[in-house]
Formats: C-alpha cells, sequence, structure tokens
C-alpha cells in the first residue's frame, strides 16, 4: 500500500478580485454611453423619471445639454456615487422646472440613487438628507410654476425614489455579509491548513526522530557489550534520517505546489507500512505484523490514515515500551479497514534499556491529531491501555476504493 498526500490550498483564493475592480470604471463608461444615446430615441422619450408635468419646451441647446448631464456623469457613479448623484439630480431638477422635453435619459436619475445607496461609503446619511431636502425644494418650486401635481403625487414619486436608494443599500448590506463570509471561511480554512500541516510534521519528525534516537543509544550501548553489532546500528540511524529528510521533502514539495494540481511524479509517497515495521525491528523492537483480507488501492485520504495510524503506534511503542513484543495487525474489508497497533505489558529487557532513555513520554499531541484525522474519513479511533498492562491503538476506517 503507497499512501499518497492530497494538496489542499492554504487559503481560497480569488484570482479575478483585481479584474473585476479594473472592469467597474468600464463597466459605468458603456452604461454612460448607452443610456446617452438612447435618451434621444423618440420611441423612447415617454419612459423616465418625469415628474411636475409642466407644459414641454421646444428641444435646445440647454435641454440637450442637461440631457448629457443626467447620463454621462454615470461614468463614475461607482467611483464618485455621491458627486454623481448631485450633478444627475440637479440636472434633472433643472430639466423638470424648465419643461424640458421628456427623455429616456432621465433614467439615469434612478440610477443615481441606486449607486449613491450600493456605493457610497462615507456621509450616507447626510448624502440621504441633502437628497431629500433638494427634492422637497423641487416640489415647491414646481408647484409655484403652476404644476397639477399634487402632495399625493410627489409622496408617491418620492417613495420610488426612496426605494430605489434602499434597494442600493440592500445590495451594499449583502455584498458585506457575504464579503465577511468570505473573510471567515478564509480563515477557518487556513486554520485547517495549519493543522494539517501540524499533523504531517509531527507525524514525520516524530517517528524518525524517535526512532533515530533508539538506535544511537542501541548503538552506544553496543559499542561496549558487542562492537562487532554496532556499525549494523549506526546504519540503521543512518537509513533512518535519510527516510525523514526524504518525506520532509516530499512535505515541503506540497506546500510548494499548494494552489496547483498534483501530478503523479511530484505526488509523495511516505513508504508502506511493511517499511514502518521493517524500521521498528531495526530499531530493536520486535515487531509481529499481520495483514488479513484482500488489498484493493484506496483514496489518498485513507491510505494515508492507514500509515500514520500504524506510524503512530509503532512510535508510542518505541517510545514507552521500548523492546516490549509489539503486534501490528491490518484488517481489509469491504466495507472497512481495520488497523490495531498493541504492546505488551511486560517489562523490557536489559538490553532495551539503554536504547530507552531520552525516549521520554510525550503528550499525546499524535493521537490526539490522529483521532482527528481518522473522523474526517467518518472513522473511528480507540487509544488506551490493555488489561495486561500494554497498550493498544485501534482504529475503523470506512474503504473509499480508488476510482480507475
Amino acid at each position: 500500500m503507497m499512501p499518497r498526500w492530497s494538496r489542499t490550498p492554504l487559503l481560497p483564493r480569488r484570482p479575478f478580485n483585481w479584474l473585476t475592480e479594473r472592469q467597474q470604471p468600464f463597466k459605468g463608461g458603456v452604461l454612460a454611453l448607452v443610456l446617452t444615446a438612447l435618451a434621444f430615441v423618440p420611441t423612447l422619450s415617454q419612459i423616465g423619471a418625469q415628474i411636475g408635468d409642466l407644459s414641454d419646451r421646444p428641444s435646445s441647446p440647454l435641454t440637450v445639454g442637461l440631457t448629457l448631464a443626467q447620463t454621462l456623469p454615470l461614468a463614475v457613479r461607482t467611483r464618485r456615487p455621491a458627486a454623481c448623484l448631485a450633478v444627475v439630480g440637479g440636472a434633472f431638477a433643472v430639466h423638470q422646472a424648465l419643461g424640458g422635453p421628456a427623455t429616456f435619459g432621465s433614467v439615469g436619475l434612478y440610477a443615481a440613487l441606486y449607486s449613491a445607496g450600493a456605493h457610497q461609503v462615507s456621509f450616507r446619511r447626510a448624502l440621504a438628507a441633502v437628497a431629500g431636502a433638494g427634492y422637497a425644494v423641487l416640489a415647491v418650486v414646481l408647484h409655484r410654476l403652476g404644476s397639477p401635481e399634487r402632495i399625493p403625487d410627489y409622496l408617491a414619486f418620492f417613495l420610488v425614489l426612496a426605494g430605489v436608494w434602499l434597494v442600493g443599500g440592500g445590495v451594499r448590506r449583502w455584498r458585506a455579509e457575504e464579503s465577511e463570509r468570505r473573510r471567515l471561511a478564509a480563515e477557518v480554512a487556513a486554520a485547517d491548513e495549519r493543522a494539517r500541516i501540524a499533523r504531517e510534521l509531527h507525524d514525520v519528525v516524530t517517528h524518525h526522530v524517535t526512532a533515530m534516537v533508539v538506535q544511537a543509544d542501541a548503538a552506544q550501548f553496543l559499542l561496549t557489550s558487542a562492537p562487532e553489532r554496532a556499525g549494523d546500528g549506526l546504519t540503521a540511524v543512518s537509513d533512518t534520517g535519510r527516510r525523514a529528510l526524504t518525506e520532509l521533502r516530499y512535505l515541503l514539495g506540497v506546500l510548494e505546489a499548494t494552489g496547483q494540481s498534483a501530478s503523479v511524479d511530484r505526488a509523495p509517497t511516505p513508504g508502506r507500512v511493511g517499511d514502518l515495521v521493517a524500521q521498528a525491528r531495526m530499531s530493536g523492537q520486535p515487531v509481529e505484523f499481520t495483514e488479513r483480507g484482500e488489498w484493493r488501492a484506496q483514496g489518498v485520504d485513507v491510505e494515508l490514515a492507514v500509515y500514520r495510524v500504524v506510524q503512530e503506534g509503532l512510535t508510542n511503542a518505541m517510545k514507552h515500551a521500548a523492546g516490549q513484543r509489539t503486534q501490528v495487525l491490518v484488517q481489509y474489508g469491504d466495507e472497512h479497514i481495520e488497523i490495531e497497533v498493541a504492546t505488551e505489558g511486560s517489562a523490557p529487557s536489559s538490553a532495551a534499556v539503554p536504547a530507552a532513555r531520552g525516549a521520554g513520554r510525550a503528550g499525546g499531541r499524535g493521537l490526539t491529531g490522529l483521532r482527528e484525522r481518522v473522523r474526517m474519513l467518518d472513522g473511528e479511533l480507540v487509544a488506551g491501555p490493555r488489561p495486561d498492562g500494554g497498550f493498544r491503538v485501534r482504529a475503523v476506517i470506512p474503504a473509499q476504493p480508488a476510482q480507475e
């Protein structure tokens, strides 16, 4: 079984944010030009924002300029929403007070109000108050100029304008909430990624360093008791160090490739479960390894979880039960994979005592991370003492056959 490491991005990325921001002025310019062109289409002249119902005066350079003043400022509606509303609103008021001909360009007032509600950052209440006061002044002026409109008409038009503003404000709130959700999601993803990296580093470093410490202490003991065997112990230390460097390089390769698709030639392969058993035996740990059932290729996460369960169990055995008989069982089923690493509780032999020096008892960080890894796969991990005084780590992981 060759477990591989999956690659997940450190942070969710939004590569098109910059492009979208750069497109905003362009979109505003397109809207302004389109609305300007439509403002002079006769068949659309009766569609737009109209209030006052004063007698139409003939088209003139002044009314044309006022029409343009209601459409062209929309080019800056997202960057300068307050200024856009001031110009468009002022041009609309003058156009209505002069009784200018109806024009589709008056729709620019709705667009300016929406943009102010959606994009204005500061002094929002002040801007709304000034706009409301300006509308009240316009209503008074139109009434004095002989407009047939009544108070309910002015009030209804005001409610329409206020509704457009509120729609823009609602869009603004939705965008803010969506941005906050993305930020929180990014923080959660970053925390999960840090925890994942911490688990991988712990599994790699702790296992191999523990093995090297045990092997080095055993070699030191053999220098006086059996010098002819000390060379084998030093060779084991060297081999374990090389395995540790290989796995660390793979892990660094995963981090460097974050956000890129995993390729077969760069997919890290920590090794086989049998290699872990062989390494433990080289450290002087008596290990019995049993596989039952028919092995089938599993998903990346399942294979790595099986590998890590065995690795953590053997690491704890070499740390806290050096020289004691250890049993490793991996049973493959159609629905689940069962892994068990158990140590016996008999007293360690004299030869194992020096090997256990310096391998102090750890705080269980590895088991905590391992339990979380298994739980993410809907599996279960149990670790605790055996009735005979030994220790057992047992995991049941749902099988997830690899896709062909």
